[in-house]
Formats: C-alpha cells, sequence, structure tokens
C-alpha cells in the first residue's frame, strides 16, 4: 500500500489546485455550494492523475531502472509488483469516472479527455520532439477546464487559458533542460524525445515561453472584463514577474526543474511570490469592491 501511495505521487497533486482558478477568477469563493463542487472535482482529479502516474510508471519501468533518481520509485525498485499496480489503477478508475460524470457530466468528460491524452502520452505522445512538452502543457489547460462547468462560470477569461498554456509550456522546457543536464550522454536511453533536443533549443524555448508569458498575463490584467476595479489586477504582475524570474534563477543556475512541484514545495521565496500573488488577486477582486461600495 505504501509502494502504491506513493507511486501515485502525492507531491504532484499539487498541481490539480488549478481547478480552482474558476472558483477564484469568477468571483465565487465564497460561495459554498460551488467551493464545495470545486473541492470535490479536486479531489477525483487527484485520485485519476494519480493513477496516470501508475500507468506512466508500468510503462516506464525499465527505462527508470536506469535513471538516477527514477531508480528508487516503488515499480523500479521492486516494492510495488507490476500486476498489483495494474489491477489497483483498473479498480481506482472503475470507482473515480463514474463519480466524476455524476459530480457533473462536463467535468466527467473532460477528466476522460485528460486521462486518455495522458495514457496515449505514456506510451506514444512522449517520445516526440516538441509534442511532449505540448501534452504537458495541455493537461494543466485541461486541469483549468474541468473548474469551470462545476462553477457555472459566466466571467471566467480566455486570456487565463492563454497565460496558463504558456506558464505551462515554461514549466515543460524547463523539465526536459533539467533532464538532458543531468542525463547527459544518457539521455536518450531514458527518454527517446531527449536525443532531439539540445540547451541551445530549450533556452531559445524558454525564453521565448518567458516573455511571452509575461506579456500574456499583462495584457490580460488591463484588457480582460469583469474586474471590480478598473486596471486594479494589474497591481499582481510584479508578483508573477519575481516567481517567473525566480523559476528560470532555479532551472539555469541551482539545476533544479525536473519535478516542478519541488520547487513549489521546497523554495521560500517562489513561496511567498505565489502567496503574495494569490493575496493580491483576493485582495482585487473581493475585498476592493466592498471598500469602495463602504466608501461614502
Amino acid at each position: 500500500m505504501v509502494g502504491l501511495i506513493k507511486t501515485m505521487r502525492p507531491k504532484q497533486w499539487i498541481k490539480n489546485v488549478f481547478v480552482f482558478a474558476p472558483l477564484v477568477f469568477d468571483k465565487k469563493l465564497v460561495e459554498l455550494h460551488y467551493l464545495g463542487r470545486t473541492i470535490a472535482g479536486f479531489l477525483l482529479l487527484c485520485v485519476i492523475s494519480g493513477t496516470v502516474y501508475i500507468i506512466n510508471d508500468v510503462a516506464d519501468v525499465d527505462k527508470d531502472r536506469r535513471h538516477p533518481k527514477k531508480c528508487k520509485r516503488p515499480l523500479a525498485s521492486g516494492q510495488l509488483g507490476t500486476r498489483t499496480a495494474i489491477g489497483a489503477a483498473i479498480v481506482i478508475l472503475l470507482i473515480a469516472l463514474p463519480l466524476a460524470f455524476f459530480l457533473n457530466p462536463l467535468f466527467g468528460g473532460i477528466a476522460s479527455g485528460y486521462l486518455i491524452m495522458q495514457i496515449a502520452y505514456s506510451f506514444w505522445l512522449k517520445h516526440i520532439v516538441i509534442i511532449d512538452v505540448m501534452i504537458i502543457a495541455s493537461g494543466f489547460i485541461l486541469r483549468v477546464a474541468a473548474g469551470v462547468p462545476l462553477v457555472d462560470a459566466a466571467r471566467f477569461s480566455p486570456w487565463l487559458y492563454v497565460c496558463m498554456m504558456l506558464g505551462s509550456l515554461l514549466i515543460g522546457f524547463g523539465k526536459r533542460r533539467h533532464e538532458l543536464t543531468l542525463l547527459k550522454e544518457n539521455a536518450n536511453a531514458h527518454r527517446q524525445s531527449l536525443e532531439e533536443y539540445n540547451l541551445t533549443l530549450l533556452d531559445h524555448a524558454i525564453t521565448i515561453v518567458t516573455a511571452s508569458t509575461l506579456l500574456a498575463y499583462a495584457l490580460y490584467t488591463f484588457s480582460a472584463e469583469g474586474f471590480p476595479v478598473k486596471y486594479a489586477m494589474m497591481l499582481t504582475i510584479p508578483f508573477v514577474l519575481y516567481a517567473i524570474f525566480r523559476y528560470l534563477y532555479l532551472i539555469h543556475v541551482k539545476g533544479m526543474g525536473g519535478e516542478p512541484e519541488e520547487i513549489i514545495l521546497s523554495d521560500r521565496p517562489f513561496q511567498a511570490a505565489i502567496l503574495l500573488w494569490g493575496l493580491s488577486v483576493i485582495i482585487v477582486l473581493y475585498l476592493l469592491p466592498l471598500i469602495e461600495q463602504a466608501a461614502p
């Protein structure tokens, strides 16, 4: 059981927090009905994404045994048997997917699409250069999209999808850069697509995506409709700017980026930037309108 839980990667479940984006930005955070539905959706996405990691580790068990870090994973180390892992994945999905459709049919459809896409990634798509990173980014987009029907979102800006796509591409290219640096001449033995990458290509891609992310977020705060106080969301730009620059520092200087969730869970300055950004968003969307209404 311990090996199974480890294989489901609880640390990476933090990625599913993006399902809360429509709840927050559609200004329904304080509505308990929608909050409860979103929490339920978050838990179901955690279980489904955990099952994806089981399937991925089953597909990669031989390659993981040759990886300096992944060789310690339960399947690669022999702590968890392959048949047990496959059986557990089937049982979990037979429970989680019907519950997802019961919560909301569209949410269930998006969760199923996410599952199918990730299975295709585990067996085929992760071996195709560029496409592999785009699939990673698409996973984040689907997490955000899954939250929309749960809150009947009416004011959720399409700009947020653009920002999410570009930001997740940055994470994906950073992850590939870390793998290429860590594995060096053995990179192809672990992941076939790494043979098609080099540091020059990845650094150029990271530069382009970084600039595009900052521009897209700035345009969102400036032009998206529905903000209670016009242009106030632009006050959140410095926190996004610092968080991105801190991420670049960690992958280029500190050699991190292989597991993005480790940055989120371990780097205090990055955590502070995300926390301050979140607080500033809450202030702009929820507190400033109250202050404005209370003013004589």
